[in-house]
């Protein structure tokens, strides 16, 4: 079994997953409210220590025609820093994720405020679930080292 973890990287907050391979599920947990990178990194290398994740999977935000723009960049090199911190990454292409996390929370009764941080983590978790997806049907999508 191995332990992921999902991020769906933004400028204000960063949405939280962990999952495992061996359920297949993902679960949100609490968004983490940015600070400066060095502290993001701390928290997030610190989490992945206590899950033991073998993963970090990083929601990377494509134009609707597949295309990389400034937010891609940004999830690449905010991913590059955690490689450098020894963590291992994987994207996951996330369009239209944070959409979809207020269209299910909405479904479920709740109306989340954007500050909170629970559609951020509702997106991570879509992020994350959809990489344990796709890994069960092929295999390993490629990661970086």
């Amino acid at each position: 079994m191995s332990t992921l973890i999902g991020l769906d990287h933004g400028s204000r907050r960063i949405g939280v997953a962990v999952g495992d391979t061996e359920t297949g599920m993902a679960f949100a947990r609490a968004a983490i409210i940015r600070r400066n990178l060095e502290v993001d990194l701390a928290v997030i290398e610190a989490l992945a220590g206590a899950e033991s994740a073998d993963l970090i999977v990083i929601g990377l935000p494509l134009n609707m025609d597949g295309t990389e723009g400034d937010q891609a960049a940004s999830a690449r090199a905010f991913g590059e820093r955690l490689v450098a911190r020894g963590m291992r990454i994987a994207y996951e292409d996330e369009r239209l994720s944070s959409w979809e996390a207020g269209e299910r929370l909405i479904e479920a009764g709740r109306r989340p405020r954007r500050q909170s941080g629970e559609v951020d983590s509702t997106a991570a978790r879509l992020i994350l679930q959809q990489y344990l997806d796709a890994r069960r049907r092929t295999g390993p999508p490629e990661e970086t080292e």
